[in-house]
């Protein structure tokens, strides 16, 4: 038959996209599940980093005039000769730009950094941040993989840990973090701060804090104790839990791009193989035509 292999092609061809659109619908499915946990998850803890935030805020004003020492190593504010920096990826692809403009925002902040400080050691936390910083040669004081989609905070406090040691140690002057803050399903923002030293949060309302007379039980510098190393964990675990949330809203915008391109490609192949098919069917006509009106002329 006339143009029977191209036929057979598109058909092949349809059966397979349309496969691969059940595919990324069925992933799209399982990542909007996903998306709805981490995201509560994400803004849960919200609240608790706020107030604790705010806590801060109040015993530094409380504590402010002294002699201008440092009421707490993790507050200690040193000349940066060495700096460490926890980027925050996702351990799968499949998830648009997610990971390349979080890399690509990691990548901005070393090179900023660079000219001016002796040494920078990354810190990944994902695959695709690790093979990133593999990649580009700079060296990694450890790595963080398969966390999980909903990590726990004892699987996190380690990595708070380290970079705590390192620094009450002398070992890194600086600690800074990126992640993808979430901000909604279509939309999730590379973020990069400073989480080391701590910079106490001026409060809200300077003014009102101060005019408020508040007794601390125990004393401010024994709650600093206990609140400045939980502060720094809570804040690897919050970025991480919105780097989850949006990856997770990534995946399924990808997933469902990829599903409508998918079923477009269908609509595209379907009149290609209509057009092929009537073409097949048209020159078979035409053969038969030909060969009666050669036995008529014989």
């Amino acid at each position: 038959m006339p143009g029977g292999g191209s036929v057979r092609a598109i058909r092949d061809r349809i059966k397979s996209v349309r496969s691969t659109a059940k595919v990324t619908r069925a992933m799209e499915l399982v990542a909007a599940s996903k998306m709805r946990r981490a995201q509560d998850r994400a803004l849960a803890s919200r609240p608790y980093a706020e107030r604790m935030t705010a806590v801060l805020s109040q015993l530094a004003a409380y504590t402010a005039g002294g002699d201008g020492g440092a009421l707490h190593p993790l507050l200690e504010q040193r000349a940066v000769q060495k700096m460490s920096y926890i980027h925050i990826t996702s351990d799968r692809g499949l998830a648009g730009g997610l990971n390349a403009n979080m890399n690509r925002a990691g990548a901005t902040l070393v090179l900023r950094h660079q000219p001016n400080v002796s040494a920078i050691t990354v810190i990944p936390v994902g695959r695709k941040g690790r093979d990133f910083f593999a990649r580009s040669g700079m060296p990694l004081a450890a790595e963080f993989t398969e966390l999980g989609d909903f990590p726990d905070f004892e699987k996190v406090r380690p990595i708070a840990q380290i970079v705590m040691d390192d620094f009450l140690s002398g070992a890194v002057d600086q600690v800074s973090i990126g992640y993808q803050r979430f901000v909604n399903a279509a939309v999730q923002r590379p973020t990069t701060r400073q989480i080391l030293p701590i910079v106490p949060p001026e409060a809200a309302d300077g003014a009102a804090a101060s005019s408020v007379d508040f007794i601390f039980e125990p004393s401010p510098e024994r709650l600093l104790q206990t609140l400045l190393p939980r502060y720094v964990e809570m804040q690897v675990y919050a970025a991480i839990l919105e780097a989850r949330a949006s990856e997770q809203s990534a995946r399924m915008v990808a997933m469902r791009q990829a599903t409508d391109a998918a079923n477009e490609m269908v609509g595209a192949l379907t009149l290609a193989y209509n057009k092929a098919r009537q073409e097949s069917i048209t020159g078979e006509l035409l053969d038969i035509v030909g060969g009666v009106a050669a036995l008529e002329a014989k």
